[in-house]
Protein backbone atom coordinates (compact mmCIF):
# COMPACT_ATOMS: atom_id res chain seq x y z
CA UNK A 1 0.00 0.00 0.00
CA UNK A 2 1.24 3.12 -0.98
CA UNK A 3 1.49 5.82 1.51
CA UNK A 4 0.03 9.69 0.87
CA UNK A 5 1.88 11.06 3.57
CA UNK A 6 5.11 10.25 2.85
CA UNK A 7 4.46 11.45 -0.70
CA UNK A 8 3.39 14.69 0.51
CA UNK A 9 6.83 14.79 2.43
CA UNK A 10 8.95 13.48 -0.34
CA UNK A 11 7.61 16.43 -2.45
CA UNK A 12 8.49 18.98 0.00
CA UNK A 13 12.06 17.90 0.28
CA UNK A 14 12.03 17.71 -3.35
CA UNK A 15 10.85 21.35 -3.90
CA UNK A 16 13.12 22.91 -0.65
CA UNK A 17 16.35 20.84 -1.79
CA UNK A 18 16.43 20.62 -5.42
CA UNK A 19 16.78 24.43 -5.80
CA UNK A 20 19.01 24.75 -3.15
CA UNK A 21 21.63 22.58 -4.40
CA UNK A 22 22.15 24.69 -7.61
CA UNK A 23 21.58 27.88 -5.65
CA UNK A 24 23.70 27.31 -2.59
CA UNK A 25 27.26 28.25 -2.68
CA UNK A 26 29.56 30.74 -0.43
CA UNK A 27 32.65 32.72 -1.21
CA UNK A 28 34.40 33.71 1.90
CA UNK A 29 35.56 29.99 3.66
CA UNK A 30 36.49 28.05 0.89
CA UNK A 31 38.91 28.17 -1.74
CA UNK A 32 36.43 26.67 -4.14
CA UNK A 33 32.72 28.48 -4.08
CA UNK A 34 30.69 25.70 -6.04
CA UNK A 35 31.51 22.31 -6.04
CA UNK A 36 31.83 21.21 -2.71
CA UNK A 37 29.05 23.41 -1.53
CA UNK A 38 26.64 22.05 -3.87
CA UNK A 39 27.82 18.59 -2.70
CA UNK A 40 26.93 18.97 0.66
CA UNK A 41 23.79 20.05 0.03
CA UNK A 42 22.81 17.54 -2.55
CA UNK A 43 24.22 15.02 0.21
CA UNK A 44 21.43 16.20 2.73
CA UNK A 45 18.53 16.09 0.07
CA UNK A 46 19.13 12.87 -1.67
CA UNK A 47 19.63 11.20 1.57
CA UNK A 48 16.22 12.65 3.29
CA UNK A 49 14.16 11.91 -0.47
CA UNK A 50 15.43 7.96 -0.07
CA UNK A 51 14.99 7.50 3.52
CA UNK A 52 11.63 8.76 3.19
CA UNK A 53 11.05 6.43 0.51
CA UNK A 54 12.39 3.45 2.16
CA UNK A 55 10.89 4.02 5.23
CA UNK A 56 7.39 4.48 4.09
CA UNK A 57 7.71 3.41 0.43
CA UNK A 58 10.18 0.93 -0.21
CA UNK A 59 7.49 -2.11 -0.73
CA UNK A 60 4.97 -0.15 -3.24
CA UNK A 61 8.29 1.03 -5.17
CA UNK A 62 10.07 -2.30 -6.01
CA UNK A 63 6.51 -3.87 -6.74
CA UNK A 64 6.38 -1.29 -9.70
CA UNK A 65 9.68 -0.65 -10.61
CA UNK A 66 11.81 -3.58 -10.29
CA UNK A 67 13.47 -3.14 -13.77
CA UNK A 68 14.95 0.59 -12.80
CA UNK A 69 16.30 -0.37 -8.97
CA UNK A 70 18.13 -2.96 -10.03
CA UNK A 71 19.97 -1.08 -12.90
CA UNK A 72 20.27 1.71 -10.45
CA UNK A 73 21.91 -1.06 -7.74
CA UNK A 74 24.32 -2.67 -10.61
CA UNK A 75 25.48 1.31 -11.47
CA UNK A 76 26.21 1.56 -7.87
CA UNK A 77 28.03 -1.69 -7.96
CA UNK A 78 29.80 -1.03 -11.08
CA UNK A 79 30.77 2.42 -9.58
CA UNK A 80 32.47 0.63 -6.42
CA UNK A 81 34.01 -1.73 -8.53
CA UNK A 82 35.25 1.50 -10.07
CA UNK A 83 36.73 2.32 -6.83
CA UNK A 84 38.03 -0.83 -5.30
CA UNK A 85 40.26 -1.61 -8.71
CA UNK A 86 40.78 2.07 -9.42
CA UNK A 87 45.17 3.52 -8.58
CA UNK A 88 44.24 6.38 -7.65
CA UNK A 89 43.84 7.30 -3.84
CA UNK A 90 40.96 6.26 -1.84
CA UNK A 91 39.58 9.70 -1.01
CA UNK A 92 39.65 10.90 -4.46
CA UNK A 93 37.40 8.36 -6.00
CA UNK A 94 34.91 8.69 -3.20
CA UNK A 95 34.92 12.48 -3.12
CA UNK A 96 36.16 13.16 -6.45
CA UNK A 97 38.98 15.53 -7.43
CA UNK A 98 39.32 19.07 -6.97
CA UNK A 99 36.92 21.63 -8.62
CA UNK A 100 34.64 18.47 -9.53
CA UNK A 101 33.68 16.36 -6.61
CA UNK A 102 31.85 13.85 -8.87
CA UNK A 103 33.22 10.60 -7.01
CA UNK A 104 31.41 7.57 -6.04
CA UNK A 105 29.31 9.51 -3.26
CA UNK A 106 28.24 12.30 -5.60
CA UNK A 107 26.80 9.50 -7.36
CA UNK A 108 25.44 7.63 -4.52
CA UNK A 109 23.66 10.83 -3.99
CA UNK A 110 22.27 11.10 -7.45
CA UNK A 111 21.12 8.03 -7.74
CA UNK A 112 19.16 8.58 -4.67
CA UNK A 113 17.52 11.72 -6.08
CA UNK A 114 16.38 9.69 -8.92
CA UNK A 115 15.11 6.71 -7.03
CA UNK A 116 13.55 9.08 -4.30
CA UNK A 117 11.32 10.12 -7.59
CA UNK A 118 9.67 6.65 -7.78
CA UNK A 119 7.80 7.39 -4.60
CA UNK A 120 5.42 10.07 -6.26
CA UNK A 121 2.20 9.71 -7.69
CA UNK A 122 0.17 12.82 -7.52
CA UNK A 123 0.23 15.82 -10.59
CA UNK A 124 0.76 18.28 -7.37
CA UNK A 125 4.20 16.19 -6.43
CA UNK A 126 5.73 16.49 -10.19
CA UNK A 127 4.30 20.18 -10.89
CA UNK A 128 6.59 21.12 -7.25
CA UNK A 129 9.74 19.39 -9.58
CA UNK A 130 8.95 21.80 -12.01
CA UNK A 131 8.60 24.87 -9.62
CA UNK A 132 12.01 24.23 -8.10
CA UNK A 133 13.38 24.22 -11.11
CA UNK A 134 11.88 27.08 -12.30
CA UNK A 135 12.81 29.31 -8.86
CA UNK A 136 15.65 28.24 -9.23
CA UNK A 137 15.66 29.30 -12.96
CA UNK A 138 14.50 33.00 -11.58
CA UNK A 139 16.82 33.54 -9.16
CA UNK A 140 19.25 32.78 -11.67
CA UNK A 141 18.23 34.96 -14.16
CA UNK A 142 17.57 38.01 -11.52
CA UNK A 143 21.48 37.47 -10.45
CA UNK A 144 22.99 37.39 -14.17
CA UNK A 145 20.92 40.63 -15.11
CA UNK A 146 22.25 42.63 -11.92
CA UNK A 147 25.64 41.40 -12.54
CA UNK A 148 25.07 42.45 -16.44
CA UNK A 149 23.86 46.02 -15.63
CA UNK A 150 25.71 46.68 -12.04
CA UNK A 151 28.81 44.04 -11.83
CA UNK A 152 29.13 41.22 -9.45
CA UNK A 153 28.33 41.27 -5.89
CA UNK A 154 30.06 37.94 -4.91
CA UNK A 155 33.91 38.24 -3.95
CA UNK A 156 34.96 35.05 -6.33
CA UNK A 157 37.54 34.97 -9.17
CA UNK A 158 35.83 35.48 -12.57
CA UNK A 159 38.67 34.36 -15.03
CA UNK A 160 35.74 33.92 -17.84
CA UNK A 161 35.04 37.55 -17.73
CA UNK A 162 31.10 36.27 -18.76
CA UNK A 163 28.21 35.76 -16.08
CA UNK A 164 28.75 32.89 -14.14
CA UNK A 165 25.46 31.83 -12.69
CA UNK A 166 25.53 30.19 -9.61
CA UNK A 167 27.50 27.67 -11.05
CA UNK A 168 30.54 29.62 -11.53
CA UNK A 169 30.98 28.70 -15.03
CA UNK A 170 29.32 30.51 -18.12
CA UNK A 171 28.72 27.08 -19.74
CA UNK A 172 27.21 25.63 -17.05
CA UNK A 173 25.20 28.92 -16.60
CA UNK A 174 23.92 28.90 -19.80
CA UNK A 175 23.19 25.43 -20.43
CA UNK A 176 20.86 25.50 -16.77
CA UNK A 177 19.32 28.73 -18.58
CA UNK A 178 18.40 26.88 -21.46
CA UNK A 179 16.91 24.04 -19.52
CA UNK A 180 14.45 26.11 -17.41
CA UNK A 181 13.87 27.87 -20.93
CA UNK A 182 12.29 24.81 -22.32
CA UNK A 183 10.17 24.05 -18.84
CA UNK A 184 9.23 27.67 -19.13
CA UNK A 185 8.02 27.41 -23.03
CA UNK A 186 6.16 24.00 -21.61
CA UNK A 187 3.90 26.15 -19.48
CA UNK A 188 3.28 29.60 -21.78
CA UNK A 189 2.04 26.79 -24.92
CA UNK A 190 -0.05 25.56 -22.44
CA UNK A 191 -3.91 26.69 -23.50
CA UNK A 192 -4.80 26.48 -19.64
CA UNK A 193 -2.47 28.84 -18.08
CA UNK A 194 -2.92 32.20 -17.58
CA UNK A 195 -2.07 34.99 -19.80
CA UNK A 196 -0.46 36.65 -16.93
CA UNK A 197 1.62 33.58 -15.98
CA UNK A 198 2.08 33.58 -20.02
CA UNK A 199 3.06 37.20 -20.22
CA UNK A 200 5.86 37.03 -17.29
CA UNK A 201 7.26 33.64 -18.20
CA UNK A 202 7.98 34.93 -21.70
CA UNK A 203 9.10 38.08 -20.57
CA UNK A 204 11.59 35.95 -18.01
CA UNK A 205 12.45 33.42 -21.27
CA UNK A 206 12.97 36.40 -22.87
CA UNK A 207 15.54 37.91 -20.65
CA UNK A 208 17.48 34.44 -20.36
CA UNK A 209 18.24 33.97 -23.88
CA UNK A 210 20.11 37.28 -23.97
CA UNK A 211 21.91 36.18 -20.73
CA UNK A 212 22.93 32.91 -22.96
CA UNK A 213 23.64 34.77 -25.52
CA UNK A 214 26.08 37.17 -23.59
CA UNK A 215 27.48 34.32 -21.90
CA UNK A 216 29.34 33.45 -25.14
CA UNK A 217 28.70 29.86 -24.71
CA UNK A 218 27.48 28.27 -27.79
CA UNK A 219 26.08 25.11 -25.94
CA UNK A 220 23.42 27.22 -24.27
CA UNK A 221 21.79 27.97 -27.81
CA UNK A 222 22.16 24.38 -28.51
CA UNK A 223 20.67 23.64 -25.92
CA UNK A 224 17.52 26.03 -25.98
CA UNK A 225 16.85 25.71 -29.53
CA UNK A 226 16.53 21.51 -28.30
CA UNK A 227 14.14 22.90 -25.49
CA UNK A 228 12.27 24.85 -28.46
CA UNK A 229 12.31 22.25 -31.24
CA UNK A 230 10.43 19.69 -28.53
CA UNK A 231 8.24 22.05 -27.07
CA UNK A 232 7.17 22.86 -30.62
CA UNK A 233 6.57 19.29 -31.22
CA UNK A 234 3.88 18.56 -28.57
CA UNK A 235 2.00 21.73 -29.55
CA UNK A 236 1.83 20.66 -33.24
CA UNK A 237 1.05 17.44 -32.07
CA UNK A 238 -1.83 18.60 -29.91
CA UNK A 239 -2.91 21.70 -31.36
CA UNK A 240 -2.81 20.15 -35.01
CA UNK A 241 -5.23 16.97 -35.02
CA UNK A 242 -3.66 16.68 -38.79
CA UNK A 243 -0.77 13.66 -38.30
CA UNK A 244 0.79 14.81 -41.84
CA UNK A 245 1.52 18.38 -39.83
CA UNK A 246 3.40 16.36 -36.98
CA UNK A 247 5.61 14.48 -39.45
CA UNK A 248 6.43 17.86 -41.75
CA UNK A 249 7.19 19.24 -38.18
CA UNK A 250 9.50 16.37 -37.31
CA UNK A 251 11.32 16.26 -40.49
CA UNK A 252 12.38 20.23 -40.75
CA UNK A 253 13.50 19.95 -37.36
CA UNK A 254 15.69 16.94 -38.32
CA UNK A 255 16.86 18.80 -41.38
CA UNK A 256 17.64 21.66 -39.08
CA UNK A 257 19.39 19.63 -36.77
CA UNK A 258 21.80 17.69 -38.99
CA UNK A 259 22.51 20.91 -40.78
CA UNK A 260 23.73 21.55 -37.40
CA UNK A 261 25.84 19.42 -36.52
CA UNK A 262 27.26 19.20 -39.62
CA UNK A 263 28.08 22.65 -39.21
CA UNK A 264 30.05 21.91 -36.10
CA UNK A 265 31.93 19.85 -38.01
CA UNK A 266 32.55 22.37 -40.22
CA UNK A 267 31.12 21.33 -42.96
CA UNK A 268 27.56 22.88 -44.99
CA UNK A 269 25.90 26.50 -44.04
CA UNK A 270 26.10 26.33 -40.54
CA UNK A 271 30.09 26.54 -39.89
CA UNK A 272 29.70 29.45 -37.92
CA UNK A 273 28.50 26.85 -35.23
CA UNK A 274 32.10 25.64 -35.41
CA UNK A 275 34.52 27.05 -32.44
CA UNK A 276 37.81 25.82 -31.93
CA UNK A 277 36.07 24.14 -28.29
CA UNK A 278 34.44 21.57 -30.83
CA UNK A 279 37.76 20.61 -31.58
CA UNK A 280 39.09 20.23 -28.42
CA UNK A 281 36.42 18.35 -27.01
CA UNK A 282 37.50 15.89 -29.58
CA UNK A 283 40.55 15.04 -28.39
CA UNK A 284 39.27 14.59 -25.12
CA UNK A 285 36.80 12.84 -25.72
CA UNK A 286 38.87 10.08 -27.51
CA UNK A 287 41.02 10.52 -24.58
CA UNK A 288 38.50 9.51 -22.20
CA UNK A 289 37.43 6.37 -24.68
CA UNK A 290 40.81 5.07 -24.71
CA UNK A 291 40.52 4.78 -20.82
CA UNK A 292 37.63 2.98 -21.28
CA UNK A 293 38.51 0.56 -23.64
CA UNK A 294 41.92 -0.16 -22.05
CA UNK A 295 40.30 -0.51 -19.24
CA UNK A 296 36.99 -2.68 -20.22
CA UNK A 297 35.49 -4.07 -17.01
CA UNK A 298 37.01 -1.75 -14.08
CA UNK A 299 37.80 1.71 -15.94
CA UNK A 300 40.93 3.88 -14.06
CA UNK A 301 38.40 4.80 -11.06
CA UNK A 302 35.88 7.58 -10.02
CA UNK A 303 36.64 11.15 -11.12
CA UNK A 304 39.91 10.06 -12.18
CA UNK A 305 39.77 10.93 -15.49
CA UNK A 306 42.42 13.71 -15.40
CA UNK A 307 45.44 11.34 -14.04
CA UNK A 308 45.15 9.58 -16.78
CA UNK A 309 44.29 11.85 -19.48
CA UNK A 310 48.10 12.96 -20.20
CA UNK A 311 48.73 8.88 -20.97
CA UNK A 312 45.22 8.70 -22.88
CA UNK A 313 45.26 11.71 -25.06
CA UNK A 314 46.98 10.99 -28.43
CA UNK A 315 50.05 12.11 -30.10
CA UNK A 316 48.25 14.81 -32.31
CA UNK A 317 46.21 16.16 -28.86
CA UNK A 318 49.88 16.14 -27.14
CA UNK A 319 51.56 17.84 -29.66
CA UNK A 320 49.20 20.02 -32.01
CA UNK A 321 45.78 20.69 -30.65
CA UNK A 322 45.03 20.99 -27.85
CA UNK A 323 48.96 20.86 -27.29
CA UNK A 324 51.09 19.53 -24.58
CA UNK A 325 50.46 22.32 -21.76
CA UNK A 326 46.45 21.74 -22.34
CA UNK A 327 45.26 19.88 -19.54
CA UNK A 328 41.59 18.44 -18.50
CA UNK A 329 40.11 16.35 -15.31
CA UNK A 330 37.09 15.34 -17.27
CA UNK A 331 35.84 14.81 -21.21
CA UNK A 332 33.14 17.39 -21.45
CA UNK A 333 30.77 14.25 -21.96
CA UNK A 334 28.96 12.85 -18.96
CA UNK A 335 28.57 9.47 -21.22
CA UNK A 336 32.10 8.90 -22.21
CA UNK A 337 33.26 9.96 -18.56
CA UNK A 338 31.54 7.36 -17.10
CA UNK A 339 33.09 4.91 -19.75
CA UNK A 340 36.79 6.33 -18.36
CA UNK A 341 35.80 5.82 -14.95
CA UNK A 342 34.10 2.46 -14.97
CA UNK A 343 34.35 0.77 -18.24
CA UNK A 344 31.69 -0.88 -19.55
CA UNK A 345 29.83 -1.65 -16.71
CA UNK A 346 29.60 1.50 -15.34
CA UNK A 347 28.70 3.14 -18.90
CA UNK A 348 25.91 0.66 -19.65
CA UNK A 349 24.24 0.65 -16.82
CA UNK A 350 23.92 4.42 -16.92
CA UNK A 351 22.65 4.18 -20.25
CA UNK A 352 20.02 1.57 -19.09
CA UNK A 353 18.75 4.45 -16.92
CA UNK A 354 18.33 7.08 -19.76
CA UNK A 355 16.71 4.59 -21.85
CA UNK A 356 14.18 3.61 -19.15
CA UNK A 357 13.61 7.26 -19.30
CA UNK A 358 13.24 7.87 -22.78
CA UNK A 359 10.79 4.31 -22.89
CA UNK A 360 8.63 5.73 -20.26
CA UNK A 361 8.85 9.07 -21.58
CA UNK A 362 7.09 7.70 -25.34
CA UNK A 363 5.01 5.28 -23.76
CA UNK A 364 2.88 8.52 -22.36
CA UNK A 365 3.28 10.57 -25.82
CA UNK A 366 2.09 7.40 -28.04
CA UNK A 367 -1.35 6.78 -25.44
CA UNK A 368 -2.41 10.30 -25.52
CA UNK A 369 -2.23 13.41 -28.08
CA UNK A 370 -3.64 15.78 -24.68
CA UNK A 371 -1.43 18.58 -23.93
CA UNK A 372 0.22 17.86 -20.61
CA UNK A 373 1.92 20.97 -19.86
CA UNK A 374 4.08 18.74 -16.60
CA UNK A 375 4.78 16.14 -18.70
CA UNK A 376 6.19 18.31 -21.77
CA UNK A 377 8.59 20.22 -19.17
CA UNK A 378 9.49 17.27 -17.49
CA UNK A 379 10.28 15.79 -20.85
CA UNK A 380 11.86 19.17 -22.75
CA UNK A 381 13.96 19.68 -19.62
CA UNK A 382 15.21 16.26 -19.48
CA UNK A 383 16.12 16.18 -23.04
CA UNK A 384 17.90 19.39 -22.74
CA UNK A 385 20.42 17.79 -19.97
CA UNK A 386 20.76 15.09 -22.04
CA UNK A 387 22.05 17.05 -24.95
CA UNK A 388 24.39 19.50 -22.48
CA UNK A 389 25.80 16.16 -20.87
CA UNK A 390 26.66 15.12 -24.28
CA UNK A 391 28.96 18.32 -24.81
CA UNK A 392 29.93 19.14 -21.32
CA UNK A 393 31.01 18.30 -17.88
CA UNK A 394 28.61 16.50 -14.75
CA UNK A 395 28.49 19.56 -12.68
CA UNK A 396 26.59 18.95 -9.17
CA UNK A 397 24.18 22.24 -9.48
CA UNK A 398 23.19 20.43 -13.18
CA UNK A 399 23.67 17.00 -12.38
CA UNK A 400 20.62 17.13 -9.67
CA UNK A 401 18.13 17.97 -12.02
CA UNK A 402 19.47 15.73 -14.81
CA UNK A 403 19.06 13.05 -12.04
CA UNK A 404 15.94 13.96 -10.89
CA UNK A 405 13.57 14.68 -14.80
CA UNK A 406 15.42 10.75 -15.28
CA UNK A 407 13.59 9.57 -12.39
CA UNK A 408 10.32 11.72 -13.26
CA UNK A 409 9.88 10.47 -16.50
CA UNK A 410 9.62 6.61 -15.17
CA UNK A 411 7.24 7.57 -12.09
CA UNK A 412 4.64 10.04 -14.13
CA UNK A 413 4.84 7.06 -16.83
CA UNK A 414 3.42 4.84 -14.22
CA UNK A 415 1.06 7.48 -12.12
CA UNK A 416 -0.88 8.47 -15.49
CA UNK A 417 -1.28 5.11 -16.63
CA UNK A 418 -5.23 4.59 -17.20
CA UNK A 419 -5.81 1.59 -14.20
CA UNK A 420 -4.76 5.12 -12.47
CA UNK A 421 -2.37 3.68 -9.83
CA UNK A 422 -3.00 7.20 -7.93
CA UNK A 423 -5.98 5.42 -6.49
CA UNK A 424 -4.19 2.81 -4.38
CA UNK A 425 -3.14 5.65 -2.45
CA UNK A 426 -3.49 5.44 1.65
CA UNK A 427 -6.98 6.21 1.91
CA UNK A 428 -8.77 3.79 4.32
CA UNK A 429 -9.45 3.74 7.74
CA UNK A 430 -7.87 1.22 8.86
CA UNK A 431 -4.67 3.31 6.96
CA UNK A 432 -5.06 6.01 8.70
CA UNK A 433 -5.00 4.27 12.19
CA UNK A 434 -2.36 2.50 11.29
CA UNK A 435 -0.55 5.68 10.25
CA UNK A 436 -1.85 7.25 14.30
CA UNK A 437 -0.13 4.40 15.89
CA UNK A 438 3.10 4.61 13.99
CA UNK A 439 5.55 6.64 16.29
CA UNK A 440 8.25 7.61 13.35
CA UNK A 441 6.96 9.63 11.34
CA UNK A 442 7.82 10.76 7.59
CA UNK A 443 9.06 14.34 8.84
CA UNK A 444 10.92 12.24 11.54
CA UNK A 445 12.61 10.40 8.90
CA UNK A 446 13.68 12.89 6.63
CA UNK A 447 15.07 14.99 9.30
CA UNK A 448 17.56 11.66 10.12
CA UNK A 449 18.19 11.40 6.00
CA UNK A 450 19.11 15.28 6.11
CA UNK A 451 21.62 14.79 9.11
CA UNK A 452 23.64 11.61 7.40
CA UNK A 453 23.62 13.08 4.37
CA UNK A 454 25.34 16.34 5.46
CA UNK A 455 27.29 13.80 7.45
CA UNK A 456 28.37 11.49 4.37
CA UNK A 457 29.05 14.85 2.03
CA UNK A 458 30.73 17.21 4.02
CA UNK A 459 34.25 15.86 4.21
CA UNK A 460 35.76 17.84 0.93
CA UNK A 461 33.68 21.20 2.31
CA UNK A 462 35.20 20.99 5.47
CA UNK A 463 39.09 19.90 4.22
CA UNK A 464 38.25 23.40 1.85
CA UNK A 465 37.14 25.52 4.61
CA UNK A 466 40.25 24.54 6.90
CA UNK A 467 42.43 24.64 3.72
CA UNK A 468 41.18 28.38 2.87
CA UNK A 469 41.59 29.12 6.60
CA UNK A 470 45.16 28.11 6.72
CA UNK A 471 45.96 30.05 3.49
CA UNK A 472 44.21 33.59 5.34
CA UNK A 473 46.40 32.97 8.37
CA UNK A 474 50.03 32.62 6.28
CA UNK A 475 51.22 30.42 9.33
CA UNK A 476 53.11 27.22 8.16
CA UNK A 477 51.68 25.73 10.91
CA UNK A 478 48.53 26.43 10.11
CA UNK A 479 48.73 24.93 6.20
CA UNK A 480 50.65 22.40 7.55
CA UNK A 481 47.77 21.15 10.45
CA UNK A 482 45.64 21.96 7.18
CA UNK A 483 47.48 18.82 5.34
CA UNK A 484 46.93 16.55 7.65
CA UNK A 485 44.54 13.99 6.96
CA UNK A 486 41.53 12.89 8.46
CA UNK A 487 37.67 12.11 7.82
CA UNK A 488 36.73 15.86 7.58
CA UNK A 489 39.89 16.97 6.08
CA UNK A 490 40.28 14.11 2.76
CA UNK A 491 43.74 14.82 1.22
CA UNK A 492 43.70 16.12 -1.98
CA UNK A 493 46.63 15.90 -4.87
CA UNK A 494 46.20 19.98 -5.93
CA UNK A 495 46.23 21.18 -2.36
CA UNK A 496 49.37 19.23 -1.48
CA UNK A 497 51.11 20.29 -4.70
CA UNK A 498 49.66 23.96 -3.92
CA UNK A 499 51.46 23.48 -0.50
CA UNK A 500 54.97 22.85 -2.02
CA UNK A 501 54.63 26.17 -4.21
CA UNK A 502 53.44 27.93 -1.21
CA UNK A 503 56.50 26.81 1.30
CA UNK A 504 58.88 27.13 -1.95
CA UNK A 505 57.80 31.04 -2.40
CA UNK A 506 58.36 31.48 1.15
CA UNK A 507 61.53 29.84 1.76
CA UNK A 508 60.63 27.13 4.01
CA UNK A 509 62.14 24.71 1.49
CA UNK A 510 62.45 22.19 3.78
CA UNK A 511 58.25 22.16 4.55
CA UNK A 512 58.46 22.13 0.42
CA UNK A 513 60.30 19.13 -0.18
CA UNK A 514 58.18 17.30 2.96
CA UNK A 515 54.99 18.16 1.43
CA UNK A 516 56.10 17.46 -2.51
CA UNK A 517 57.48 13.47 -0.85
CA UNK A 518 54.08 13.44 0.77
CA UNK A 519 52.62 14.12 -2.60
CA UNK A 520 53.89 11.53 -4.56
CA UNK A 521 53.23 8.94 -2.08
CA UNK A 522 49.45 9.90 -1.64
CA UNK A 523 49.37 9.66 -5.57
CA UNK A 524 51.94 8.63 -7.49
CA UNK A 525 50.10 9.52 -10.77
CA UNK A 526 49.59 13.12 -10.29
CA UNK A 527 51.23 14.91 -12.81
CA UNK A 528 52.30 17.87 -10.87
CA UNK A 529 53.15 16.17 -8.21
CA UNK A 530 56.47 14.81 -9.33
CA UNK A 531 56.46 18.29 -11.54
CA UNK A 532 56.97 20.29 -7.95
CA UNK A 533 59.07 17.54 -7.07
CA UNK A 534 61.32 18.21 -9.43
CA UNK A 535 61.48 21.44 -9.59
CA UNK A 536 62.09 22.17 -5.87
CA UNK A 537 66.33 23.10 -5.13
CA UNK A 538 66.30 20.78 -2.58
CA UNK A 539 65.27 17.88 -4.12
CA UNK A 540 67.78 15.31 -4.16
CA UNK A 541 69.49 14.14 -7.41
CA UNK A 542 67.86 10.60 -7.09
CA UNK A 543 64.62 12.20 -6.70
CA UNK A 544 64.74 14.64 -9.83
CA UNK A 545 65.67 11.34 -11.65
CA UNK A 546 62.22 9.70 -10.33
CA UNK A 547 60.31 12.38 -10.89
CA UNK A 548 61.79 12.97 -14.38
CA UNK A 549 61.34 9.09 -15.44
CA UNK A 550 57.52 9.26 -13.57
CA UNK A 551 56.37 12.87 -15.85
CA UNK A 552 57.51 11.12 -18.68
CA UNK A 553 55.76 7.93 -18.00
CA UNK A 554 52.61 10.43 -16.56
CA UNK A 555 52.53 12.42 -19.99
CA UNK A 556 54.76 9.73 -22.93
CA UNK A 557 54.01 11.74 -25.96
CA UNK A 558 55.02 15.26 -24.60
CA UNK A 559 58.26 15.88 -26.29
CA UNK A 560 59.24 18.43 -23.05
CA UNK A 561 57.67 17.55 -19.91
CA UNK A 562 59.82 20.09 -18.12
CA UNK A 563 58.68 23.04 -20.15
CA UNK A 564 56.14 25.87 -18.47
Amino acid sequence: MFNKAAEKISALVLLIGAPFTTLFLTTQAVTDPVNATKLFIAGGFGFAFIFVLLGFNARATYANFKVYLLISILFLLAALNAVISSAAPLTQNLYGSYGRNTGLVAYVILVFVSVGMLGLREQSSFRKLIIGLQFAGVINVLYCAWVIAFGDFLSWNNPYGNILGFFGNPNFISSFLGIFIASLLAFIADKKSSWRYRAIAALIALVAFYEIVDSSAIQGIVVTAGGIAIVGFFVVRSYIKQNVFTYLYVLAVSGVGALAILGALQKGPFTFIYKTSVSLRGAYWNAGTTMGLDHPLTGVGMDTYGDWYRRARSEYAATVLPGPKTFTNASHNVVIDFFAYGGWPLLLTYVGLLVLAAVAAFRVIARTRTYDAIFVAIFAAWACYITQAIISINQIGLAIWGWLLTGALVAYEYATRPESPIAQLVATKGARKSAKANVISPQLVAGVGVVVGLLVAVPPLSADMKWRSALDSKDANKVIAALEPGYLSPSDSQRLAQAVQLFASSNLMEQARDTALKGVEYNPDYFDAWRVLYFLSNSTDAEKAQALENMKRLDPRNPDVLAP
